[in-house]
């Protein structure tokens, strides 16, 4: 089992759970279908959220007691979540840029590489995530005898080999984005940036690999961050939104990141919270103020040699492909007449 749901709470979790998976779909259809709910959720909502971040900020540098004990300050002021969140979102307004073709760089080829290189910084994000917690829990072996260490955000980590791993995983995930230039407007409208040659080889070797990210940077947050955020965008990509599974993950990322940043406590406390079985079951132990005495971190190493595993195995298809079709993978696209491509193709103008 990879979290500790059982109990009294547990009703509470798996609600929680679906109110966060239930409401992604939802978001991303909403943002994804018109200009207009673009617009709103990836420009205007965004504007605003940074007056407030930075007003939280600027008050708690000042001393004020209503900023120091501010949600987003106390327990989201890692540089990581601004960073995914910002760059989630530069994605979703790059993205929109190709769908709907505005200006010239909307219409220029060169841009059609913009989601190949945002996808890939939105990697290496985590992946330098991954190194510093495995540096981290070797010093804290080194001076306390244990691999704990305490996040900006008050969470204690357990930093290992499997961060290493994991971050390999992650740099092979990005070799196995294909076919870059090979970027599509819908034909309904222009409601979807299509990515055809990115198939189930890629998004499945992506989902377990940033999953483990989660499970191992992010432990109290993965029940939705890792599980139902990256489920949301799989499932409607399965479903009706064939070939569009990149944009379906930059728009909930970007969503959830934003909700996650002003309400952080709906994943942190109460009855919706989740823990890993990292903690061993000692509640209150990821934020107590001194290091957790139990650990059970046989998880995180399961989970890191699988994500290398998948990616190897991505990889390994990627190359086979390439090299029977005399292609270069990367400029050109190598799962034509794949079932993924053609549906996503069948959708394309």
């Amino acid at each position: 089992m990879l979290f500790s749901v059982y109990g009294d709470a547990a009703i509470y979790q798996i609600i929680g759970w679906v109110i966060v998976f239930v409401g992604l779909v939802l978001a991303n259809e909403i943002s994804r279908r018109t200009k207009a709910g673009g617009i709103a959720a990836f420009v205007v909502l965004p504007l605003g959220l940074t007056v407030y971040f930075i007003a939280v900020t600027v008050g708690a540098k000042m001393g004020a007691e209503w900023a120091l004990n501010n949600p987003t300050y106390l327990y989201m002021n890692s540089w990581f979540h601004y960073a995914k969140l910002y760059a989630a979102t530069i994605g979703c307004i790059g993205f929109m840029v190709l769908k709907y073709k505005w200006g010239k760089l909307g219409n220029a080829n060169w841009f059609k590489c913009f989601p190949f290189l945002i996808v890939a910084i939105n990697i290496l994000i985590a992946v330098a995530s991954d190194f510093e917690s495995a540096i981290k829990g070797s010093i804290a072996l080194s001076e306390t005898g244990a691999r704990w260490w305490k996040s900006s955000e008050g969470v204690w980590l357990y930093g290992g080999w499997w961060n290493w791993a994991n971050g390999i995983a992650g740099l092979i995930n990005i070799m196995c984005m294909t076919g870059w230039w090979g970027i599509y407007s819908s034909k309904k409208k222009n409601q979807d940036m299509l990515w055809p040659d990115m198939t189930i080889w890629f998004i499945v070797s992506y989902d377990i690999w940033n999953f483990t990210y989660t499970y191992l940077n992010l432990p109290t947050h993965t029940w939705y961050c890792g599980f139902a955020l990256l489920l949301a965008p799989t499932f409607a990509a399965a479903f009706w939104n064939k070939g569009g599974w990149i944009q379906n993950r930059a728009n909930t990322l970007a969503l959830w990141c934003m909700f996650a940043q002003v309400f952080p406590l709906f994943q942190d406390r109460g009855v919706f919270h989740v823990d890993p079985v990292l903690y061993a079951g000692v509640e209150g132990a990821a934020t107590a103020a001194t290091a957790p005495t139990a650990v059970d971190p046989h998880m995180q190493g399961v989970m890191a040699v699988i994500a290398v595993f998948a990616n190897v195995i991505a990889l390994a298809v990627i190359i086979k492909r390439s090299v029977a079709q005399g292609k270069n993978p990367y400029t050109n696209e190598i799962f034509v007449g794949t079932k993924d491509y053609e549906e996503a193709m069948a959708r394309a103008e």
